[in-house]
């Protein structure tokens, strides 16, 4: 059973904005925190974005600060990325990721999450 579908990617010009969504079909989706991670080719899977549980609290790499918002909806059991004013760089297959507890405490490490989703291609030109 697939967990975890992403959309909203596509092919922009870069200051251009997209809106990915994620959506999960797991029971304990409103008690797990979410992520995002992204992967280009021949690159390392790398950490983006995570909102807790709740949604009080979030963490985004220096590299999108100021660009990116993670935002949940629990009743929808939904969690987003706007990504702003993309940038060449940004091109990357994203990925949602699902954290169940216990949590190691190094939530930006991909061994951190129990599921994951096919990604979502994101291409971004100049």
């Amino acid at each position: 059973q697939v967990r975890l579908v992403e959309s909203g990617g596509g092919s922009v010009q870069a200051g251009s904005s997209l809106n990915l969504s994620c959506a999960a079909s797991g029971r304990t989706f409103s008690t797990d925190a979410m992520g995002w991670f992204r992967q280009a080719p021949g690159q390392e899977r790398a950490f983006v974005a995570r909102i807790v549980w709740n949604g009080a609290n979030t963490y985004y790499a220096d590299s999108v600060k100021g660009r990116f918002t993670i935002s949940r909806d629990n009743a929808k059991s939904t969690v987003y990325l706007q990504m702003n004013s993309l940038k060449p760089e940004d091109t990357a297959v994203y990925y949602c990721a699902e954290d169940r507890p216990p949590y190691s405490g190094y939530w930006s490490r991909t061994d951190e999450y129990d599921y994951w989703g096919q990604g979502t291609q994101v291409t971004v030109s100049s």
